[in-house]
């Protein structure tokens, strides 16, 4: 397939595009800044600027682009970033799809999402029918969604990527911690007891590929593996691997104090399970299947794969 793509040169666009590369596809990217590539496409999502004969050269679009929740300290205008960074981009996307004449669509739109969509659960277990929560990351979910809607409405299947906490060791929910934990100052977030719905990176790539192929999938889908934790017992098997001490839990106040809005968002428990990838496969023999459905072997995978 020809695929676009915006977001190609984040954490998780950067490796997709690499597999999707891989498996023979190829890949255009939408860049902000002048193009070093006949493989590059320059935009401007920010006045919905997009030339639709683009768009109309492509299979599939995959757009992953957004501004990282974890990067910067929250502040008013970092959060106005988060927000317009995923809604510019995927609204310019869908009504330019929309737009176009039927023959000249896209077939499948994947879109990024988050499992900030839920809020808080507690305890409770959710899956993909399940509404929206409370909280700020909750409301991005929402209208981010909702910008995929001219798409959806023209006939193409989207897919909403509510994507968990890969686990890489150059980034994401990994990254930041490998550094206290290696120097014997690591340890849970607050109490601990708030799940976190992680998923090895190879699963988050396999995933992808998967619903990119399959025609019988549309909406949202729950991109986590499919045994979470609690963030102690994350933190132990984390120190365990790492064959280190975790023994200096994190208080609540510290994080307010160094991430300022981002923190309640670290001590937030989702539960989250992958409801649709698990339920896709069974009437069919190509179903979807999770090489790592445990967490021991996905650290290990994401520290020494």
């Amino acid at each position: 397939m020809r695929i676009l793509m915006a977001g190609a040169s984040g954490f998780l666009g950067t490796r997709l595009a690499a597999r999707l590369a891989d498996a023979g596809h190829e890949i255009v990217r939408l860049v902000r800044r002048p193009p070093h590539g006949p493989d590059e496409v320059r935009w401007n999502p920010g006045t919905a600027q997009l030339d639709p004969a683009v768009v109309a050269g492509v299979d599939a679009v995959v757009n992953l682009a957004g501004a990282g929740v974890g990067d910067k300290r929250w502040n008013d205008a970092y959060r106005a970033l988060i927000r317009s960074s995923r809604v510019e981009t995927t609204s310019t996307l869908a009504i330019t799809m929309a737009g176009l004449p039927a023959e000249d669509r896209p077939t499948v739109l994947l879109n990024a999402s988050a499992i900030g969509w839920y809020g808080n659960t507690g305890d409770r277990v959710v899956e993909e029918d399940a509404p929206a929560g409370e909280g700020f990351l909750a409301d991005v979910a929402r209208v981010w969604e909702a910008a995929t809607r001219p798409a959806e409405d023209a006939g193409v299947r989207v897919v909403r990527l509510r994507t968990g906490l890969p686990l890489h060791r150059d980034g994401g929910l990994l990254k930041p911690q490998l550094l206290p934990f290696r120097l014997g100052v690591g340890g849970k977030l607050g109490n601990g007891r708030q799940w976190v719905p992680w998923i090895s990176m190879v699963d988050w790539l396999d995933a992808v590929v998967f619903l990119l192929d399959r025609t019988d999938v549309a909406g949202p889908v729950n991109v986590v593996g499919p045994n979470p934790v609690r963030n102690a017992e994350f933190t132990r098997e984390l120190a365990r691997q790492l064959h280190r001490p975790a023994v200096m839990p994190i208080p609540a106040l510290a994080l307010k104090v160094a991430l300022g809005g981002f923190a309640q968002e670290a001590l937030t428990s989702t539960r989250v399970l992958p409801g649709v990838l698990t339920r896709a496969g069974r009437p069919y023999r190509s179903g979807f299947s999770f090489r790592h459905p445990d967490l021991p072997g996905a650290l290990h995978a994401a520290l020494h794969g």
